[in-house]
């Protein structure tokens, strides 16, 4: 009995685990319109990882990316714009001189803030300028 009450709540945790990281499934691109300051990453959600601490700023503008600031070796750069639209509920970017594409789910948004996470589970925080 003690086993199956300690599974029920195994259950129970894996179960609240999910929803409370659910996606919310973009309808339209115009959704994420608009000037956002990337502060930070993370490899996961968690509380207890460390944020690193990010510089760019991504413009999302008629179907359009353009991010700038972005720090290499010492420097920064601009990227050009690249496409993206909004296929299944996701955020689908084009990469950079490549047919490649980047996928990114909304986790959070409100006016001012905006959390996505990559394919790869990486997540990303920006506050809106």
């Amino acid at each position: 009995m003690k086993k199956l009450n300690q599974a029920a709540m195994l259950l129970a945790l894996a179960f609240s685990a999910t929803t409370v990281f659910a996606d919310i499934e973009l309808k339209t691109k115009e959704e994420v319109v608009g000037t956002w300051k990337l502060q930070s990453t993370k490899n996961t959600a968690s509380e207890k990882e460390e944020a690193l601490p990010r510089e760019d700023t991504w413009i999302f503008k008629d179907g359009k990316l353009t991010i700038l600031h972005i720090p290499r070796e010492g420097k920064y750069y601009d990227q050009p714009p690249v496409n993206y639209e909004v296929e299944e509920g996701k955020l689908k970017v084009s990469q950079v001189g490549s047919s490649r594409l980047d996928f990114f789910s909304l986790v959070e948004k409100s006016e001012t803030k905006m959390i996505l996470k990559g394919k790869f589970g990486g997540y990303y925080y920006f506050d809106k300028k």
